[in-house]
């Protein structure tokens, strides 16, 4: 399996293209802020051919160049319906403060297929699974894409902002909400297995194993104390 991953834009938003192997079909995950250009190095330098977008919640820093990108390709986006509206009002997920400062240079808008997500859908792309899971807490309709572990690679999970290496999504934004993510972490996070690779939407990757045992949040999780750990370092929005 191929994963081309790079930071991207003013938030370091990490987007993926994730393809069975360099020269067939692949599948975009987040495509934020000033992401096309490496979108299209990446597809270039492994002669990829993109067959999908798919996002794991609808902040701008990380659906900024769906347009563009869908354009490009003439591939459909995938979203959850909740998170939908942010592609056309993302100043609404932002806070009137926040949105006001980051819309005037930034152009958004739908591409002209858009698909909605559902909890529990395994998706067939590209000759790929990928289930999908709704997480909700750092925005309502947050998912993460997990991929089944394939001969010598071990399970891949897209978090997106649900779990960062050492920390977790913020929730002080609109749609935000501390106890929905800890759930979600609860729920999505603590059954997978330990040698699970995390690839998240902002950082370095991870383990499950790693983070079960150094990720403050997971910890309280998985002790069943939750609420004793509150407040996240902020990555991205």
């Amino acid at each position: 399996m191929l994963i081309a991953g790079f930071p991207a834009g003013a938030w370091g938003t990490n987007c993926y293209l994730v393809a069975p192997a360099a020269g067939e079909e692949c599948v975009i995950i987040d495509p934020g802020h000033q992401a096309a250009q490496g979108v299209e190095d990446a597809v270039r330098k492994h002669r990829l051919k993109p067959v999908a977008v798919v996002l794991t919640h609808g902040h701008i820093d990380h659906v900024a160049s769906v347009v563009p990108v869908c354009g490009a390709h003439d591939v459909p986006a995938w979203i959850h319906p909740e998170d939908r509206y942010m592609m056309t009002e993302p100043e609404k997920a932002l806070g009137l403060s926040v949105g006001q400062q980051l819309m005037g240079d930034l152009t958004v808008g739908e591409p002209d297929d858009v698909k909605e997500l559902s909890d529990g859908a395994v998706l067939g792309l590209a000759g790929m699974e990928f289930s999908v899971a709704h997480a909700p807490g750092h925005t309502k309709g947050s998912v993460t894409f997990r991929m089944p572990e394939q001969a010598d690679v071990p399970p891949v999970f897209f978090s997106g902002d649900l779990l960062f290496a050492g920390s977790i999504g913020r929730t002080d934004l609109p749609g935000g909400d501390h106890a929905e993510i800890l759930k979600s972490l609860a729920r999505v996070c603590l059954p997978l297995d330990d040698s699970t690779v995390v690839l998240s939407g902002h950082g370095p990757q991870t383990t499950i194993g790693r983070e079960r045992a150094t990720n403050p949040f997971l910890r309280e999780v998985a002790a069943g104390l939750g609420d004793g750990v509150r407040a996240a370092p902020r990555r991205g929005m």
